[in-house]
């Protein structure tokens, strides 16, 4: 099977690298784009700037008060210039820097575990080869992740260091001081993605199951094509999913979506993943070609470009007809048909309630 083209960029650098970089700072790869993006009136820009710069001084007014505000501002796209601290606010890091002075720069100076630390160096190299801060070892971004993923994995040592971690912290890297992004990424490993890191990756095969009883509810034809060809959820959404799509959407695209991931939590990666199933197989001429399983994966693994550019994304996103009331439908579904497969396993005659996805993890402010 042909690799993805986005793969690409964890594997190796080649030949078609720019000279220089484009505007997000790519030199090459999937996400360095040359198109021009499409520009609002300098008096939109600053008119964006002002809402955001007054609502984040008055945020916890709006954040118990005014939600829908923030969220529907999230969903609109946060200014570039106002991103990285409207990041730090949304994602609650923010707190958890006020409630731990210090904390990151004591984590830095222990020595931490030194299998850990060695699978750490490993990986530095690979995130985001062609970005102007990932270039080689002398750059600051690695030195950079090399620190955000070392602190953490001295801070929760329960977790400690996953590879799929690594393109989330460079990520955030890329927009925050390091200090910041530690935090940020902290909230996001613990909160929004709680439980996902742990060995047995028993949450992801949850929300897989979710995804699932979502897309049938949304696009009946491709849950029944995928079902017929038996592709299963893991096979093609487990790198969506744990990596927060770092390494699956284009850049501009990324930005928005997680404008929306940390004003509204998992909820959103899950929309994302809908539209991208439902847009890739909803044509019958398409489904038609995937005659396997095979077949169907190269279609997911490789959407067509149009499906993931910005606005298509976001507006078929906000088009999808699903209530919160659905993910806790599916939620309780899988939770019970977990925890029945559990007890056949353990051969108990009545089962238990799964104690690892609790529906209290990742809740984000209701719709």
């Amino acid at each position: 099977m042909a690799t993805p083209p986005r793969a690409l960029d964890t594997i190796s650098l080649c030949s078609t690298v720019s000279s220089c970089p484009d505007r997000n700072g790519f030199y090459g790869g999937f996400q360095r784009t040359d198109k021009p993006k499409e520009p609002l009136s300098k008096a939109q820009i600053i008119a964006r700037e002002k809402k955001w710069l007054y609502m984040i001084d008055n945020w916890s007014i709006y954040m118990s008060k005014n939600y829908k505000k923030i969220r529907d501002r999230c969903r609109k796209g946060i200014p570039k210039s106002v991103r990285p601290k409207a990041w730090f606010y949304l994602s609650g890091a923010y707190l958890l820097k006020k409630k731990n002075p210090d904390v990151y720069e004591e984590l830095l100076k222990k020595p931490g575990n030194p299998a850990t630390i060695e699978e750490i160096k490993k990986d530095k190299h690979r995130q985001f080869p062609f970005h102007e801060m990932f270039l080689d070892e002398q750059k600051v971004g690695q030195i950079e992740l090399f620190n955000v993923l070392k602190a953490y994995s001295i801070y929760n040592p329960k977790v400690g260091f996953c590879q799929a971690q690594a393109p989330i912290a460079a990520f955030l890297l890329m927009h925050l001081p390091a200090e910041d992004a530690f935090w940020v990424f902290v909230s996001v490993c613990d909160v929004y993605l709680q439980d996902y890191f742990i060995p047995g990756l028993e949450v992801i095969q949850n929300d897989a199951g979710i995804l699932e009883g979502l897309l049938k509810k949304t696009c009946p034809p491709v849950y029944r094509h995928l079902q017929k060809h038996k592709v299963e959820p893991l096979l093609y959404m487990t790198d969506w999913f744990l990596c927060a799509l770092t390494r699956t959407l284009p850049w501009e695209t990324l930005l928005r979506v997680w404008d929306c991931f940390l004003a509204e939590g998992i909820r959103v990666i899950f929309k994302v993943a809908l539209v991208i199933i439902g847009a890739s197989l909803s044509r019958h001429k398409v489904r038609k070609t995937c005659t396997g399983l095979c077949e169907t994966l190269a279609v997911l693994r490789s959407p067509p470009e149009h499906i993931m550019e910005e606005e298509f994304i976001i507006n078929n996103m906000m088009r999808l007809n699903l209530r919160v009331e659905d993910f806790q439908i599916e939620h309780t579904r899988q939770k019970a048909r977990r925890a029945k497969q559990k007890a056949q396993q353990d051969g108990a005659t009545s089962g238990g309630a799964e104690s690892s996805t609790s529906n209290g993890r990742r809740n984000m402010p209701t719709l």
